[in-house]
């Protein structure tokens, strides 16, 4: 997936026309700004909802990648229902596997309590699960992370069919070892965008700003890499 939170709507028409189908966006106004001036794209919605903006979300992504609570859930699958009646929303779980005090999301004991609940919510399909990692130093370093998910997903299929396969997990710096892993989407923009212009320096994998960081001359960029998607 090719995140293009804070990419002009032409770039983004480019990487379109490019092959680059799958675009996610950080947040809502951002993304139905853009999704009506570009065609023939599929819309995520990675960052943090506000249950203020769940109906607009509804309205103008085609899979929202981090619901994290059932509360939210609930709400979504009551906006779906009302927005696009027979066509459940598709949706990812968020899941901090990490459990980093900074990330939002479900932690793992929560999403096995909850599974069942969200799963019989009838507007909602539930495609998989997402993450978003500590900051680390290497990609080696996520690896942990991954592998976590990996097998909570395991977990959670084994007693709930209904739950897809699709784990979204990696971002530009560590996606390789996020595919070892065995994610099915990867959520890549500087490495095929360039550097955002941000005045808190780096970017989480959800596409949110962070503190800047040292840089690191032996951590691996993987901005020289190709993107697998």
């Amino acid at each position: 997936m090719a995140v293009s939170k804070t990419v002009p709507a032409e770039r983004v028409r480019a990487a379109v026309a490019a092959g680059l189908t799958v675009l996610g966006e950080n947040r809502v106004q951002e993304g139905a700004a853009k999704a009506s001036e570009v065609p023939g794209a599929t819309w995520h919605l990675l960052g943090p909802l506000q249950a203020n903006k769940a109906r607009r979300a509804v309205e103008v992504f085609d899979e929202l990648e981090a619901v994290g609570s059932l509360e939210l859930a609930h709400r979504l699958d009551r906006i779906a229902g009302e927005v696009r009646p027979g066509r459940p929303l598709p949706v990812l779980l968020q899941v901090n596997v990490a459990g980093d005090p900074a990330k939002s999301g479900f932690d793992e004991a929560a999403a096995e309590a909850a599974l069942a609940e969200l799963a019989g919510l009838p507007n909602l399909r539930l495609d998989g699960l997402m993450t978003i990692g500590r900051l680390v130093a290497t990609a080696e370093e996520a690896r942990p992370t991954f592998r976590a998910l990996h097998a909570l997903s395991a977990r959670l299929r084994a007693r709930e069919p209904r739950l897809g396969p699709e784990l979204s997990m990696g971002m530009s710096d560590d996606y390789e070892v996020a595919v070892e892993e065995g994610a099915t989407i990867v959520r890549v923009g500087r490495a095929l965008f360039g550097e955002r212009p941000s005045p808190m320096g780096r970017e989480d994998s959800s596409g949110r700003d962070v503190q800047a960081r040292p840089a690191d001359p032996g951590r691996r960029d993987a901005s020289t890499a190709a993107d697998p998607r």
